[in-house]
């Protein structure tokens, strides 16, 4: 596995992004308490610190999170811009650009996602305009008849999708007993998790009439949930998921399957039993976010190959 592919999961293992929206749950830290922690020696301790921040959703959480931006450890540099991304203060808009040249791919990718999600909420302009293509590089680019893949088009001489998805199916086949209501509600955290995160993508596109226009070929999507269990861990209570997806082409041929999977992790001494759907919530989110990442790589590889 290559190193920025690796690094991309292990933050996803971590990710707790969709509990930003929420109000903080009864197991989350004081800031100041998590801002100490921030200068622990250990990187563990300093990653959970990060997680705990993001899941207060409180502005007083901004200085240390920025703060994050600067750890020596990569994984608490990309937690800490995803966080900011979803917190939306625009007084954290200087430091994700910083962050978006960060020498390290992944903490690059998501502070420059959190800062153009950062000026959408606070409607000002786009953070990292598109420089418009000069005439000589237009000619060139129609001469070279852009790039092969997916699209036909040239990339670099209009702004449009290059790659075209559809979710077929989502569904939890995971081991246990969980009803079909519950079963349902599992698959469509997955879907909608998907659907978000393909919609933050301007190149890629669920529209038929958008691959049409561009001449773009389907890829077929089924997701399923392969496990979805909590067990103890030391001192810690962990929910883990485990996604396969499934790529087909338009004919229904299969082209290939991608795995991943993320742990949510709480405290043994403050978990609450009533805290489990959104734990389980959580993990399907982080997984599936993991698991978009590798998709979008495996997709862009395919299509370049």
């Amino acid at each position: 596995m290559h190193g920025g592919h690796r690094l991309a999961r292990i933050v996803a293992l971590l990710l707790v992004a969709a509990a930003l929206g929420r109000g903080a749950p009864a197991y989350a830290d004081s800031v100041a308490e998590l801002s100490t922690m921030l200068s622990s020696s250990s990187d563990k301790a300093r990653i959970s610190a990060v997680v705990s921040l993001a899941r207060l959703n409180d502005r007083a959480a901004l200085k240390p999170l920025v703060t994050a931006l600067h750890d020596p450890n990569p994984q608490v540099r990309a937690l800490a811009a995803t966080a900011l991304g979803r917190l939306g203060h625009k007084a954290a808009l200087p430091a994700l650009k910083g962050a978006a040249e960060d020498p390290d791919e992944t903490v690059r990718t998501r502070a420059k996602a959190a800062a153009i999600a950062v000026a959408k909420t606070n409607k000002l302009p786009d953070p990292f305009p598109t420089a418009t293509p000069t005439e000589p590089e237009l000619a060139q680019a129609r001469k070279s008849g852009g790039r092969a893949g997916f699209g036909r088009q040239a990339h670099a001489v209009e702004n449009h999708p290059d790659l075209f998805v559809t979710i077929n199916t989502s569904a939890d086949d995971s081991p246990g007993k969980a009803d079909k209501v519950t079963r349902k509600a599992h698959s469509e955290i997955l879907r909608k998790t998907l659907s978000d995160s393909f919609k933050s993508q301007p190149m890629v596109t669920t529209i038929a009439a958008d691959a049409q226009k561009w001449g773009l070929d389907p890829r077929h999507l089924d997701l399923s949930v392969t496990k979805l269990e909590v067990q103890q861990a030391g001192t810690m209570i962990e929910v883990e998921a485990q996604l396969r997806l499934a790529i087909s082409d338009d004919n229904g041929k299969m082209l290939s399957f991608l795995s991943g999977g993320a742990k949510v992790q709480v405290p043994k001494r403050t978990f609450d039993a009533k805290y489990l759907p959104n734990l389980r919530k959580e993990a399907l989110e982080n997984a599936m976010r993991g698991l978009f990442d590798k998709l979008l790589a495996h997709l862009r590889d395919r299509s370049q190959s």
